[in-house]
């Protein structure tokens, strides 16, 4: 078992790179709850949660159309989920991470350059920033806005180019394996902080408990 850093300065970083769901906020739950609720309606077989935890809206189509015997196109599928997610997101409504409202403001404070790099499209991306802030971010990175999505490094490459920093001047701030992956193949050093599934270490990887572990030295 990974025995968790306590705390990782960021201030040794051009940039800080932070994924959204599962790690800003607690959306990575309702996504997966959405796509068990879905194969179940439409009569699929169970899928298992590590092959949908961080993935794009791409890669869950493709294995929720593998769940149901390609049984539906998947530009319904892609609907279909999004309605599921929306309705689920709105229902249990959009909660910050522990940390996530004291890192932002820290990185604001500081003058930081900050991007979110996630694998939700632009809407609901959107309904986040309406929560997190949108000021708190130079860039925002979504799926709608790259052409191959985690754990492709495409995403974490867009957002240091926008920010016009060198990708291994940047910390990447994730909850899952394929967020990781994707930032790890960019150049990134890595921040691990779990959710639903566990983080095993690895090269310029780091793993913290919680967002709260993350600092500023002065």
């Amino acid at each position: 078992m990974t025995t968790p850093d306590v705390l990782f300065d960021l201030g040794a970083y051009d940039a800080v790179l932070l994924d959204m769901d599962g790690t800003l906020v607690d959306t990575e739950r309702q996504w997966v709850l959405a796509i068990h609720e879905l194969v179940a309606e439409l009569g699929g077989a169970a899928v298992a949660d590590h092959r949908i935890v961080g993935g794009s809206v791409a890669t869950i189509v493709a294995v929720l159309g593998g769940a149901v015997a390609y049984r539906y196109p998947p530009e319904e599928l892609a609907l279909l989920l999004e309605a599921t997610v929306a309705r689920r997101i709105e229902q249990a409504g959009i909660e910050l991470r522990p940390g996530a409202r004291r890192l932002l403001e820290l990185l604001s404070a500081a003058g930081v350059p900050t991007a979110l790099v996630t694998s939700s499209g632009r809407a609901d991306t959107e309904r986040v920033l309406e929560v997190l802030g949108r000021g708190h971010f130079a860039v925002t990175v979504t799926a709608d806005d790259v052409a191959r999505h985690k754990p492709d490094p495409l995403p974490y490459l867009t957002a240091a180019r926008l920010l016009g920093v060198d990708p291994a001047r940047c910390v990447a701030v994730e909850d899952s394996l394929a967020g990781l992956a994707a930032a790890e193949a960019a150049g990134c050093t890595t921040v691990g902080v779990p959710c639903l599934q566990p983080i095993p270490a690895a090269p310029r990887r780091h793993v913290l408990a919680s967002l709260d572990g993350l600092f500023l030295a002065v």
